[in-house]
């Protein structure tokens, strides 16, 4: 049968713990302040050896500090906002705004004048709005709805 280490670690001290406090037969007890002072040691002793099985929790980034330009400011962020934000910036969507999900990651704002195929009126809707744009580095928790986040009418 399987143990975990944690479960043996903590056999092993439930054991020497009720050892250190019976003395087996025919040997003579120690003092009390003897028997105090190895009772602290190893009690000191175990609650490190505790300390080091149970590992400190991770610091996970719960929030994502630049959420706001999903689509709930003027700006938009063009790596990680959903195709739908585009609707407030009237010409973009969807065929515009298709591009500029589906042609991403942008390092700079300027790079989406670098699609394939836009043309002289997208170009010139690019520059309309280019000022309500930012290029964030790309989230994998939003990058993955650029298309479809599940909102329906």
């Amino acid at each position: 049968m399987k143990y975990s280490y944690t479960f043996l670690l903590l056999l092993v001290y439930c054991c020497s713990t009720v050892a250190s406090f019976v003395a087996p037969n025919g040997v003579q007890r120690a003092a009390t302040t003897e028997l105090n002072a190895e009772r602290r040691e190893f009690l000191s002793a175990a609650a490190v050896a505790a300390g080091l099985a149970f590992p400190l929790t991770a610091n996970a980034i719960r929030d994502y500090e630049n959420v706001g330009y999903l689509g709930g400011s003027e700006i938009v962020d063009v790596n990680n906002a959903n195709v739908r934000v585009y609707l407030k910036m009237p010409g973009l969507y969807p065929t515009l705004a298709g591009k500029i999900a589906s042609n991403g990651p942008y390092n700079a704002v300027g790079d989406l004048y670098n699609i394939p195929g836009l043309s002289g009126k997208e170009k010139e809707l690019l520059k309309k709005y280019e000022s309500r744009f930012t290029a964030q580095k790309p989230q994998a928790d939003y990058v993955i709805d650029r298309f479809n986040n599940g909102l329906y009418r």
